[in-house]
């Protein structure tokens, strides 16, 4: 079993920055793909930006230039860097894994963090 535990959401002002963590701990297991999505509220949840472990990213069009998604494979873990934040990016950000276990080794599974709570003030 795989675990993804987040850290790094809070309150921030308008124009301000910060940093999310996403690790995943478990055993026999590797990451093909990693990501952030989040979910504002009353809103569904969207794509944030995307990394896979080769290092390819993939971006929404609203974070582009703002937002840097990085990941530590042999930390298992995934960062997002949030600047330039606006009230528009308030929402709970997910982080996501693809993964493969040793013992299925034909089949990915998505594993999904707990969330944690982005808000920005004006």
């Amino acid at each position: 079993q795989v675990q993804l535990v987040e850290s790094g959401g809070g309150l921030v002002q308008a124009g301000g920055s910060l940093r999310l963590s996403c690790a995943a701990s478990g055993s026999d297991f590797s990451i093909v793909d990693m990501g952030w999505f989040r979910q504002p509220p009353g809103k569904q949840r969207e794509l944030v930006a995307t990394i896979t472990t080769g290092g390819t990213t993939n971006y929404a069009d609203s974070v582009k230039g703002r937002f840097t998604v990085s990941g530590d494979n042999a930390k298992n873990t995934v960062y997002l860097e949030m600047g330039s934040l606006n009230v528009e990016d308030t929402a709970v950000y997910f982080c996501k894994m693809i993964i493969k276990m040793s013992r299925y080794p034909s089949t990915t599974f998505q594993y999904w963090g707990q969330g944690t709570e982005v808000t920005v003030s004006s």
